[in-house]
């Protein structure tokens, strides 16, 4: 279940989010599991954690502007291009 890096910031912040979700019911499965008996592959839990904070450092990344996700590409585009037809609509109302 474990995604690459690149796979991940083509996510959408909402499928993020519950890629994130997902990872936490199973991490704390897997305590839960270890705390009664042994687990077959004791790693997994580290590999969670791991793939947690990258997904963290994703979605922080997008509120700070350093990386764009998906979903927020289309809405800036979207948003860039109301105020350039507004313009051009009362530039042609005023000639």
């Amino acid at each position: 279940m474990s995604m690459k890096l690149r796979e991940m910031r083509e996510l959408t912040r909402s499928e993020l989010l519950q890629h994130k979700q997902d990872l936490d019911e199973e991490l704390f499965n897997l305590r839960m599991r270890k705390s009664i008996k042994s687990l077959d592959n004791p790693l997994r839990t580290r590999q969670i954690d791991r793939e947690i904070a990258r997904v963290l450092t994703i979605l922080k990344e997008d509120e700070s502007g350093v990386r764009v996700l998906a979903e927020s590409r289309k809405s800036i585009l979207a948003d860039a291009d109301k105020p350039k037809n507004e313009k051009v609509n009362k530039e042609e109302s005023n000639g």
